[in-house]
């Protein structure tokens, strides 16, 4: 955090509601994701795991004292003699998914993002990845998705992890795609990391494209649009439909590219609607370096597809505390700030 930015860390934000409105007020810390319009589902990630559980003897699952905030305690709570506690020890708990998966087992290992990515780092590195073993990271707090301050924001966490050999890497956007990556990454032999919404989750995807369902590797197309073609993961898939939908009483009509699996990127759907011909902007909730961002722009060049191309992502420093709207409008990935920024460039 710079000076400037630690001087306003206990300062009352506000932020705009519409242009020409007054401003409003947020409280310190409100962990939603205003997702205001649609449905939730209560721990999508929770009672996928248990469901795949009865089906299959190997799946256990484990946490460092974070059970109830990964939804790992509705899980815990089914299946008690397959929940491991390993307390606030995440190079322990990551050890002992290694040492269970040798074992036989699929071990999933739940923890918040910041602790995986930065704290387990060269244990996930060593004992899971360089032996490509099914162990399955789930991460809460994934991004700007923390009014906590630096130590809980993991901004960073795709840029990690997907330099990493064998590590898979999925982005959700909701309860529908929480819900669907849990079988599919089951199904896939090696390690796997993947961002987790907790909680009370959206439901987004089936309410603009109702045959979605979640493919490992896949990118989808869950909006058409002339104009504007906006390459988008977790929750910026959201914002982006959202953002579609206000622009469109503008007479801008936006695509939106769902791309929950960031590692393998499915390059042959992004390469293909990139080359017709319209602004092509990537979202992200991650830092502007390593991301989902960089692994778009890199397919462009070799595959020499140069449409005119923006960026949507957090900047390249520490992120300020505070309640999530405020960030969000902050930052530019609130709904307004999307569309701000592409009409801007228009």
């Amino acid at each position: 955090m710079t000076l400037a930015s630690q001087a306003r860390k206990y300062e009352p934000r506000a932020i705009p509601t519409n242009v020409g409105e007054a401003q409003v007020k947020t409280s310190a810390m409100i962990a939603s994701l205003a997702a205001e319009g649609y449905d939730t589902v209560s721990a999508p990630f929770g009672h996928a795991l248990i469901d795949a559980a009865q089906n299959d003897d190997r799946i256990i699952g484990l946490t460092a004292d974070l059970s109830k905030y990964t939804d790992m305690h509705v899980f815990a709570k089914a299946m008690p003699e397959r929940f491991y506690q390993m307390g606030m020890a995440e190079q322990l708990l990551f050890s002992a998914a290694s040492g269970m998966a040798k074992e036989g087992f699929l071990p999933f290992a739940a923890t918040y993002a910041v602790f995986a990515s930065r704290r387990a780092y060269d244990f996930i590195a060593m004992a899971i990845a360089e032996q490509n073993l099914p162990v399955k990271i789930t991460c809460a707090l994934p991004g700007l998705t923390s009014g906590y301050g630096p130590s809980h924001q993991a901004f960073e966490d795709l840029a990690i992890f997907r330099g990493l050999p064998n590590m898979v890497l999925i982005d959700p956007c909701d309860a529908v795609d929480v819900a669907g990556m849990v079988p599919e990454m089951i199904a896939h032999p090696g390690p796997v990391y993947a961002r987790l919404l907790r909680g009370r989750v959206p439901s987004v995807l089936t309410r603009h494209k109702p045959d979605y369902r979640f493919q490992l590797g896949k990118a989808q197309l869950i909006r058409n649009g002339a104009d504007v073609l906006v390459i988008s993961s977790g929750i910026m898939t959201m914002r982006a439909l959202d953002a579609a939908e206000q622009l469109a009483r503008d007479a801008v009509d936006v695509a939106v590219l769902h791309v929950p699996t960031i590692k393998p990127l499915d390059e042959a759907t992004i390469l293909a609607e990139a080359a017709r011909g319209r602004l092509c902007v990537v979202a992200e909730n991650h830092t502007e370096n390593g991301g989902l961002g960089e692994a778009v722009a890199k397919a462009l060049m070799l595959a020499g597809v140069r449409p005119e191309f923006r960026m949507i992502a957090l900047p390249d420093e520490f992120l300020e505390a505070g309640a999530l709207p405020t960030l969000h409008d902050m930052y530019g990935i609130s709904t307004a700030g999307v569309a701000r920024q592409i009409k801007g460039w228009l």
